[in-house]
């Protein structure tokens, strides 16, 4: 940004100034960012969530794709007040949008029968509500982090998930107040290419995350599967197996096991039980 829109607090992050605007040190961006991605990759190994913002129009497109490719959440469009703060009253908008959707799909029903006024009203605030809530009406809860296009722009944003506890990860141009967020990455929010840069390596910070995540978890079942002893494990299927039908199975089974030979080959019981000869007994001799 132009030198005298700057927060000193930034000065640490600022390589020089030329033509009246300052540069960033791309060095510290780059240690920064690394930082900041290696946190985020960590945390979505651990199957946490995080939510994209970036309001301003240049974020609005990378922010929904980014997020969208890593399976995340965002917004977009407009902060709405107390989106974190006051979860709750998000939550029966979010409703209200649903039902609005499954009545615009359901077409025996739903807008069937009603007034082309009362459909065009209907239509309007399902559009109005997916304008704003589309990119977290699947959320399940509050993020357990928050990515953000530009901290200044999104101020309000920062401020609820800083009240909640909720870790910050943002791009901080050298206008923005670096000490409101938990991972500061010093970058210019106003480029497009560089907003698009930054987001997609969340984006794929949160892939790589999740793809250890789900390999760990496959090592980890093939190491119980290889060591545990053949037998162990299997409580939950014979913990209600009836005794009596056991016991007649494992006669079966044991009966199966040896045949008794054919009748032209017995001979007699005492053949079955009979013992070796005893060995003579030898007697030393006498001269």
């Amino acid at each position: 940004h132009q030198t005298k829109r700057w927060n000193p607090k930034m000065k640490e992050y600022i390589f020089g100034e030329r033509n009246g605007i300052y540069i960033i040190d791309l060095q510290k961006t780059l240690k920064m960012f690394k930082d900041a991605a290696r946190y985020v990759g960590e945390m979505a190994a651990q199957g946490k969530t995080v939510l994209f913002v970036g309001t301003k129009r240049q974020a609005q497109e990378a922010i929904a794709e980014e997020a969208n490719r890593c399976s995340m959440f965002y917004v977009n469009q407009r902060w709405l007040g107390g989106l974190l703060t006051n979860m709750a009253t998000v939550q029966k908008s979010i409703k209200r949008l649903k039902d609005l959707e499954a009545m615009a799909a359901n077409e025996g029903g739903g807008y069937a029968g009603r007034p082309k006024k009362e459909i065009i009203r209907l239509e309007r605030e399902r559009k109005h509500l997916d304008q704003n809530l589309a990119g977290i009406k699947d959320m399940p809860g509050l993020p357990d982090i928050l990515f953000v296009i530009d901290s200044n722009k999104e101020a309000i944003a920062v401020k609820e998930a800083r009240r909640l506890g909720i870790p910050v990860v943002a791009i901080v141009d050298t206008n923005c107040d670096p000490d409101e967020v938990d991972y500061v990455i010093p970058g210019n929010d106003d480029a497009l290419r560089a907003i698009r840069l930054f987001a997609s390596k969340i984006a794929d910070a949160v892939v790589e995350g999740r793809a250890l995540a789900t390999e760990q978890d496959f090592t980890a079942d093939k190491i119980v599967t290889d060591e545990t002893p053949a037998g162990e494990g299997m409580e939950e299927y014979t913990e209600y197996v009836d005794p009596k039908y056991a016991e007649k199975i494992m006669a079966e089974s044991l009966s199966m096991e040896e045949e008794p030979p054919p009748a032209s080959q017995r001979k007699g019981p005492a053949s079955e039980t009979a013992e070796p000869a005893p060995e003579p007994a030898v007697t030393e001799s006498g001269h």
